[in-house]
């Protein structure tokens, strides 16, 4: 906020009880706005459009699926990430998510509380093998998270860092090899057109017996219908999931009365070193914007814009 305010714009506080903006929501709250600083809330075409002073998007992440990118071109809004500050948060929850799976919670944590010691015997996580679909910042992140708690890393990703890869002993595999090897399966590639339901009915079915999926990229990688199907037959032993293909969760998922699933509401990227980093570089790309640069690091439209004025 000390940034914008000693640029000169007057900034709002937002509504931040708000977990699920509606579309209305965001058009009331946005109304006669130059620039937002966003999360995950949703920007189609409609809410855009009822938008008229709206100039620059600023998403505190790496991810802008829910934003109608060829409108924000027509319309010419830009559209800001932040890259390169949540990586190591991202990396740290996607691990917390797969150690909490792979020693048994939740179900462990819910039979104490009902005065049921049963004692319960799993596959060690050391010596296990992670596939990470992804290798770019945060899996890498991840990858080195892995190796150093004693896991085997294989990776599938079409631009790899050999070096990285090398320095670190993890294999490069396609997809069905990784998916038939791996104890573990984390998610971290972008969703696109083509990755909608990236993970289906067919690619559980080649996953190997008893394995554990974690996502904490993008619910919509994820067919959760054939997700919940794997889990209910033993398929999958278990799953971490921080994303969902509706946020918040519906309390009618079936996911939520599944003792072998943890749940975080799409909180992955946001510890208080990220969060900081994150609000800081999208303030000075509004600033920087407004001031006639081009901040090419994090503007993610408008390819070859050389007319854009503020």
């Amino acid at each position: 906020m000390a940034i914008l305010e000693s640029a000169g714009f007057e900034v709002l506080p937002g509504r931040r009880e708000v977990a699920g903006w509606t579309q209305a929501e965001i058009i009331e709250a946005l109304q006669g706005c130059s620039a937002v600083i966003a999360g995950a809330e949703p920007y189609p075409r409609s809410v855009l459009e009822s938008l008229p002073n709206l100039r620059v998007i600023a998403r505190t992440g790496v991810g802008f699926d829910s934003i109608d990118i060829p409108a924000c071109d027509e319309l010419g809004i830009v559209v800001c990430t932040t890259p390169g500050v949540n990586h190591e948060s991202v990396a740290e929850h996607a691990l917390a998510l797969l150690l909490g799976v792979g020693r048994g919670f939740p179900a462990l944590d819910q039979r104490v509380r009902q005065g049921d010691w049963k004692r319960v015997y799993l596959p060690r996580v050391a010596g296990s093998t992670l596939g990470i679909v992804g290798l770019g910042r945060i899996g890498k992140a991840l990858a080195s998270r892995a190796v150093g708690i004693g896991m085997t890393v294989i990776a599938s990703e079409p631009f790899p860092d050999e070096d990285f890869c090398r320095q670190r002993n993890i294999e490069l595999v396609e997809i069905d090899d990784l998916l038939r090897r791996s104890d573990f399966v984390s998610l971290h590639n972008p969703l696109t057109p083509e990755t909608q339901h990236f993970m289906n009915a067919d690619r559980f079915a080649r996953m190997k017996q008893g394995s554990v999926l974690i996502n904490t990229s993008r619910g919509g990688l994820v067919d959760e219908q054939a997700l919940i199907a794997a889990l209910r037959s033993g398929r999958l032993r278990g799953a971490g999931l921080d994303v969902f293909e509706v946020e918040p969760l519906p309390m009618d998922s079936p996911l939520l009365g599944m003792s072998n699933v943890l749940l975080c509401g799409h909180i992955a990227g946001n510890d208080l070193e990220a969060r900081h980093d994150s609000q800081t570089m999208a303030a000075e790309c509004i600033v920087a914007l407004r001031n006639g640069e081009w901040p090419a690091h994090a503007v993610q439209n408008l390819p070859g814009a050389t007319d854009w004025s503020w």
